[in-house]
C-alpha cells in the first residue's frame, strides 16, 4: 500500500499497533482510541511520537481534551460508501484546531483523494485500483468547487459574484 502525503509519495515512519501488542519505544505508532485512552499516560510518556485511530462511528469530540498531544489521526474508511470520515476531518480541522497529520486510511480510492484534501486530509495510505503516481493527478482534476471547505477555495458561486468580474456597466458575469 502507498502512502501519500503533502501530494507526493512518501516513506511511511509509522506502524498501526494493535490492542494488546507491546508499542515500541521508538518510531511513530498509531493506536486505537480505547488504547489511548486506557494507556494515556504511559503513551505520552514515550519519547517518539503517538498516533490515535479514530473510528468513524465515534464522535470527534472524543479527542479534544488530547488533541495538542497527538501527532497523527488516522480516520479509516471501510466502504466507499461512508462518508462519516470527511465529517469528522472537517471538525478536527475547523473546530478543534488539529494541526498534526490526519490520515485516510481503509478503502481509499483515487476518486476520493481531492475531496478528502479539501476536508483536511493531508496523508492518504492510497489502497485505489490505479497506480499510485497516476493517482497523484487526482489532486488537481477538480477545477470548480461549490461548497467552501478547509483548503477556503473559493466556490463558485462567490467566483461568480467577485468584482473582479464586473463590467464596466456595473454588472458581473
Amino acid at each position: 500500500m502507498a502512502l501519500i502525503k503533502d501530494r507526493e509519495l512518501s516513506e511511511d515512519s509509522w506502524v498501526h499497533i494493535e490492542d494488546g501488542v507491546p508499542v515500541p519505544s521508538d518510531g511513530g505508532a498509531i493506536v486505537s482510541l480505547e488504547r489511548w485512552q486506557a494507556e494515556r499516560d504511559a503513551l505520552s510518556g514515550r519519547n517518539a511520537p503517538i498516533g490515535i485511530r479514530l473510528d468513524s462511528d465515534t464522535p470527534a469530540e472524543n479527542l479534544v481534551a488530547d488533541i495538542d498531544r497527538l501527532d497523527l489521526i488516522a480516520v479509516p474508511f471501510s466502504q466507499f460508501k461512508d462518508g462519516r470520515g470527511y465529517s469528522t476531518a472537517r471538525l478536527l480541522r475547523e473546530r478543534y484546531g488539529f494541526t498534526g497529520e490526519l490520515r485516510a486510511v481503509g478503502n481509499i480510492l483515487r476518486d476520493q483523494l481531492a475531496f478528502l484534501e479539501r476536508c483536511g486530509f493531508d496523508s492518504f495510505e492510497y489502497a485505489g485500483g490505479t497506480d499510485a503516481t497516476e493517482a497523484l493527478r487526482a489532486f488537481d482534476e477538480i477545477e470548480v468547487v461549490y461548497q467552501t471547505a478547509t483548503d477556503r477555495r473559493q466556490s463558485a458561486a462567490a467566483t461568480r459574484n467577485h468584482p473582479s468580474r464586473a463590467f464596466s456597466n456595473g454588472t458581473s458575469g
